[in-house]
């Protein structure tokens, strides 16, 4: 707390205030003294020995001082004199040991941070050795010797670092100044279109910063990038500065270290531990619920363009547009008839959006068209030098993937997934340059890393829009990630591989190719019955993308998908799309034949109604008006003699969200409609509950009242 603390402060170039320090308050005399000539020798003993990379001469400096202090403080202790201290002296000696603390952590910060970090900080860090030494300067001033008999030596000492903290100016190292300097004419010369030579970045990591191997220069790395998260773009260099030494210290790791297989790049665990909860770009180990204003009525995907049609609804373009070429003249989700077809752009709509998923983490590739006002509320954009470092970085990674070793093509395929983790320009480049043929290579790979990377990097690939074509258009490339997703050698490449199918399946087009695809389908239903909590997640999430097309319905009948569905109403997490998936697969009568003959739907979307949330509930009445509506005479009877409906139903009349009371009321009119199950609410019929719903007709389009939060299943490491 307290490191966090001082450099929070440090860095906005205030001092921490001193609550943040836990001074002794109730000490006596003597417990004062001895507790800081424990802290002072603590301190000589552990940092004198250690030769700093950066800052030496401000580190020796400050031990030197300190040093002088457990003379003082051991005399004053053996002598006997600190058991009897003025309250002058003892005032400040509680303030010495604010000092000592804070040295301590400055010191330790030194000594913790990366090479890179620290000569970025040269200035800043400088100046806090620099105000340590004038506090010192000022105790020693106010410090009332008198009133302590001191030794003449110990008096002599104390007198001659009075004089020199006086004198003492700040202090940078010109040393380390010139490689600072340097550092940032590499981030120029980017900039400017023009790439270091090999013998000026290896004069530099290697002599000048003493970057001996690969593991170095990735924790080089990824220091760099915990600074950018940790202060959350309050930072000095600015974030884009920053992103851009990340990229340029990536392009050494990989020009300078080469590709060779060790531990550091292969051991999927320690990337675990170190990237849980880092980047927030990434596709991390967290389910994000996006506001359901944000997806598409049509496809329930995220909206990248939101568009106003003349009936005031809002829609993605891509998706109204097809709707409408296909012939269409109403509004899906009013049944209105269009006036015109005009696209408005809901600009508005689409900055709320943008910002959303900044401030979530979530990546977001705005359409080609965006105007610069929604671009001034992206994520920081990447500068130019980082642009070009990442495709220096590129070029290098799929040079090794099309001609490298087995091992130093895995080497590349985890390069290739850590840096199309963030960024459209990543993404966009990685794949014009020629990745995704040689990634489908290696998802054959009997090496387990290597086929987690490979269809990782597949994923983050994805999430650019157009590499979505380029995949699925690869031969074979569909094939081997079903393939993974069946067979694959770890867990975490199965549910990377179900991940790729639901980012994939976000394309309507290729809904009905993937379904088709030999394996698919069953290896999805079985994560979800199976796998992981995330595992889970992934599969239901692309199941229900599956169910949005209304060929599929017989694939995911015969590769049973209804039982697994039916299967998961009742797990936390995932109920919510496996209900919202079992209601339009109902819609068609052979799927509500397969949904009714399973013997726990019916009591498992009623749970959901019960106990589930209010999307949950929302699929779930859905689901069960849709059953009635096309599962024939004994669906209905099956659903109309469930415990507890009526209840439920009335419940949803009154507390339910605008959808799920517009489906409780019209599953309430075919309670009444078949005479056996008569019902009141509140001595009102269900008609007059929800008066003026027009929800006894069938939807233009169904798919627009089916309400599943739309889920990122982060799994990039």
């Amino acid at each position: 707390m307290a490191t966090a603390a001082i450099f929070s402060s440090l860095r906005r170039r205030r001092s921490p205030s001193l609550e943040v320090f836990l001074a002794p308050v109730d000490f006596t005399d003597v417990g004062l003294v001895q507790t800081l000539v424990s802290l002072s020798t603590e301190l000589v003993s552990s940092f004198s020995g250690k030769s700093l990379f950066f800052q030496r001469k401000n580190s020796r400096s400050l031990i030197r001082k300190i040093e002088i202090f457990v003379v003082l403080l051991e005399y004053l202790r053996d002598s006997g004199v600190g058991s009897a201290l003025s309250s002058p002296t003892f005032a400040c000696f509680k303030e010495l040991y604010l000092l000592l603390y804070r040295s301590k952590i400055l010191l330790d910060y030194c000594v913790r941070s990366s090479k890179l970090w620290l000569l970025l900080q040269n200035h800043s860090i400088s100046g806090h050795f620099h105000d340590l030494n004038q506090e010192i300067s000022t105790l020693l001033d106010v410090f009332p010797l008198d009133d302590v008999e001191l030794s003449e030596d110990v008096r002599e000492q104390l007198d001659l670092m009075q004089t020199q903290s006086r004198r003492t100016r700040l202090l940078i190292d010109k040393d380390e100044e010139a490689l600072r300097v340097r550092l940032f004419s590499f981030l120029d010369e980017f900039e400017n279109g023009r790439i270091p030579g090999l013998a000026e970045l290896r004069l530099f990591f290697v002599e000048g910063l003493g970057i001996k191997d690969a593991k170095s220069c990735i924790t080089e790395i990824e220091f760099l990038e915990e600074q950018i998260v940790s202060h959350e773009g309050d930072i000095e260099p600015t974030t884009s500065v920053l992103n851009g030494f990340v990229a340029i210290a990536r392009y050494c790791r990989f020009l300078l270290y080469g590709f060779g297989e060790n531990e550091v790049e292969l051991q999927i665990g320690n990337q675990k531990k170190r990237r849980k909860g880092l980047i927030a770009q990434e596709i991390a180990e967290t389910f994000i619920t996006i506001p359901k204003d944000f997806f598409c009525p049509i496809s329930l995907d995220l909206m990248r363009d939101p568009v106003i049609i003349s009936t005031g609804q809002t829609y993605d373009r891509s998706s109204i547009s097809r709707w409408m070429d296909e012939g269409h003249c109403t509004c899906p989700k009013t049944g209105q008839i269009l006036m015109n077809t005009r696209l408005v752009p809901n600009r508005a709509l689409r900055n709320l959006i943008v910002q959303w998923c900044t401030a979530h983490g979530i990546p977001y590739d705005p359409p080609e068209n965006t105007d610069s006002s929604v671009e001034a509320f992206a994520a920081t954009m990447p500068s130019k030098a980082a642009i070009e470092a990442n495709r220096a970085t590129a070029t290098l990674l799929i040079h090794q993937l099309a001609n490298g070793s087995q091992g130093a093509k895995t080497v590349a395929a985890r390069g290739i997934r850590l840096l199309a983790k963030t960024g459209r320009e990543n993404r966009a480049f990685i794949a014009e340059a020629g990745a995704i043929p040689y990634l489908c290579e290696l998802l054959s790979s009997t090496n387990s890393v290597a086929q987690e990377n490979s269809v990782t990097a597949i994923l983050n690939l994805s999430i650019y829009e157009k590499n979505k074509s380029r995949i699925m258009d690869e031969k074979g490339c569909l094939g081997s990630i079903v393939e993974v997703l069946r067979f694959g050698l770890t867990t975490e490449a199965r549910e990377n591989a179900a991940a790729a199918l639901f980012s994939l399946s976000a394309v309507h087009d290729y809904k009905k190719r993937i379904a088709d695809e030999e394996g698919a389908v069953e290896a999805l239903a079985g994560l979800l019955r199976k796998g992981t909590p995330r595992g889970k997640k992934d599969a239901v999430t692309a199941l229900f993308n599956l169910s949005t097309h209304t060929e599929n319905c017989v694939r995911m009948i015969e590769a049973g998908a209804i039982a697994a569905l039916v299967g998961a109403l009742g797990k936390e997490g995932v109920a919510e799309e496996a209900a919202g998936a079992l209601a339009l697969i109902v819609r068609q009568p052979i799927g509500a034949k397969a949904v009714g003959g399973e013997e726990m739907a019916v009591a498992g979307l009623i749970g959901m109604m019960r106990c589930g949330t209010p999307r949950g509930k929302e699929n779930a009445v859905a689901a069960l008006l849709e059953l009635c509506r096309s599962g024939g005479t004994d669906a209905t009877e099956k659903v109309l003699k469930a415990p507890a409906l009526a209840g439920l139903l009335q419940s949803l009349l009154f507390t339910g969200t605008k959808r799920a009371r517009r489906k409780a009321a019209s599953l309430a009119r075919v309670f009444q409609r078949c005479g056996n199950y008569p019902l009141q609410f509140g001595g009102l019929g269900a008609g007059y509950a929800f008066a003026g719903n027009s929800a006894a007709n069938r939807d233009p389009s169904f798919v627009s009242e089916v309400s599943v939060p739309v889920s990122i299943s982060v799994s990039v490491l």
